[in-house]
């Protein structure tokens, strides 16, 4: 076994687990990320994660990975921002236990961040969502469970980690008061109000399918003690997408991802005339300062419109009176 096995292992076990007492989420967030490293690491190297040693994953490697990620991945500023900070928790761990590779480490904690600058914020307008909803066919089972997790994406906002960990009996479908339980970011615990129409279609979805309270409420095909993973989301929605192009051909083009569920959710409450606080205690957000982008978003939207609205050709300068205007004010001062 290679020096960075143990490391690894030690960070996630010892650091993470043991000292840091992390959340599920971030495990996850930076499970993913070293899955991706170490994938990407064994086809540049040819060395197989077991064997490989922490020298190989140096500054020249993972600065491929992250132009790998921007480029064949697509990923945005933030995503890779995130990976990056995951590998950086990790380096700072191993500057204690691999002392010979101190070099190494310091070029790679020295990388850094994207800057993300003032990006717009993409949503989906009414006629996109109501063809992204349309294209599952709800005549099979995982038709009808990706419909649905659309319906409750869209009415609630969650994040897709919320979303894929809730389990059949964090949805609680009533009469009146219809809501989903999770715990979202710093283990926090929130419930999310489901409309009537949500609330229906998610009960009909807990009426024909069976489980026990504690398995997932969206588990994977035929497994249904299993979530369903985050890249397997992503490839039904990639699915829906072509189909749903074809009634809407502005989906063609953009850029589809989970996250997009809740930023329309949130612009709908903006436009809707929500004020931000509550937008933010929908969503979960600790700081409303995470929240006001969408309100800097709406007014993007409403100067666009006003533009639109204006004269096409708008004369500038300083007011010129005609000449009877004129004359009355010389006969005024003559008197």
């Amino acid at each position: 076994m290679s020096d960075l096995a143990p490391i690894l292992q030690g960070f996630f076990r010892v650091k993470l687990i043991q000292h840091k007492d992390a959340s599920p989420h971030t495990i996850a967030s930076y499970r993913d990320t070293w899955r991706l490293l170490l994938h990407y690491a064994q086809r540049a190297t040819g060395t197989p994660p077991e064997r490989m040693r922490l020298a190989q994953i140096d500054y020249d490697l993972i600065t491929g990975f992250l132009h790998h990620l921007d480029t064949e991945r697509g990923n945005a500023a933030s995503t890779r921002n995130n990976r990056l900070a995951a590998i950086h928790s990790m380096f700072r761990y191993a500057a204690l236990h691999a002392p010979d590779d101190a070099e190494v480490i310091q070029r790679v904690l020295a990388i850094e961040s994207a800057r993300t600058g003032d990006t717009s914020i993409p949503w989906l307008t009414p006629e996109q969502t109501a063809a992204i909803l349309a294209a599952p066919d709800r005549s099979t089972w995982t038709g009808r469970r990706d419909h649905t997790m659309m319906i409750v994406l869209l009415a609630t906002g969650l994040r897709i980690s919320e979303l894929l960990s809730l389990t059949r009996d964090d949805a609680r479908i009533r009469p009146t008061g219809s809501h989903v339980r999770c715990v979202g970011k710093g283990r926090h615990e929130r419930s999310t109000p489901l409309d009537p129409a949500s609330a229906a279609e998610l009960g009909e979805w807990l009426e024909h399918t069976s489980g026990q309270p504690a398995d997932p409420l969206f588990p994977a095909r035929g497994r249904t003690t299993r979530n369903l993973t985050r890249d397997g989301f992503q490839a039904r929605l990639n699915k829906y997408q072509k189909i749903a192009a074809q009634d809407q051909p502005s989906l063609a083009g953009k850029h589809l991802f989970p996250h997009l569920f809740r930023h329309t959710r949130a612009m709908n409450m903006r436009i809707a005339g929500h004020d931000v606080s509550i937008i933010a205690l929908w969503l979960g957000h600790q700081d409303v300062s995470s929240t006001m982008k969408y309100l800097h978003a709406d007014l993007k939207l409403k100067e666009r419109a006003l533009d639109r609205t204006a004269a096409a050709e708008q004369q500038q300068g300083r007011y010129q009176p005609s000449d009877t205007v004129l004359d009355f004010l010389d006969s005024l001062a003559a008197r």
